[in-house]
């Protein structure tokens, strides 16, 4: 894999809306790789390199998340809180993709300093438009510090 080719981990345990993410971001060609886990504890673990996600060829640092909050395991706040306590993480961006339009869970996101809350449209077309969006301007038009 090329040094500037953008990445994303997905962190979704839905198995459909995880595929529609995936192949929507792939058809608009924004990421060059999307690494999807199921759980927070494999996302914990993709992001701190344990177990089988040591290997960076395999696991590449993201420059992107997309994090459900309603997650197995380890729930999605607990996976952001963790990260963004992390000096070396806090730069990396996590959007929350979330179901869920209650008020508190949007603030309880905020306060973990996720970088953005979007609500997942029920709609395919606005779903569409959504995922295309946060594509282009997260890994396109945002501008990433170089490790």
């Amino acid at each position: 894999m090329k040094d500037d080719a953008m990445v994303v981990l997905l962190v979704e345990d839905n198995p459909h809306h995880a595929e529609m993410i995936f192949r929507l971001l792939r058809n608009c060609s924004i990421a060059h790789r999307i690494q999807h886990v199921s759980d927070g504890e494999a996302a914990l673990d993709y992001i701190y390199r344990r177990g089988p996600y040591a290997d960076d060829l395999m696991y590449p640092t993201p420059q992107l998340v997309l994090l459900d909050l309603r997650l197995p395991k380890v729930d999605g706040l607990e996976v952001l809180k963790q990260i963004k306590s992390s000096e070396d993480l806090r730069s990396l961006p996590v959007v929350v993709l979330s179901s869920s339009e209650a008020d508190r869970d949007i603030a309880a996101a905020y306060r973990q300093y996720a970088n953005s809350y979007l609500v997942k449209p029920i709609d395919y077309e606005k779903f569409t438009v959504m995922i295309e969006t946060l594509g282009l301007y997260w890994l396109t038009l945002n501008r990433h510090p170089r490790h």
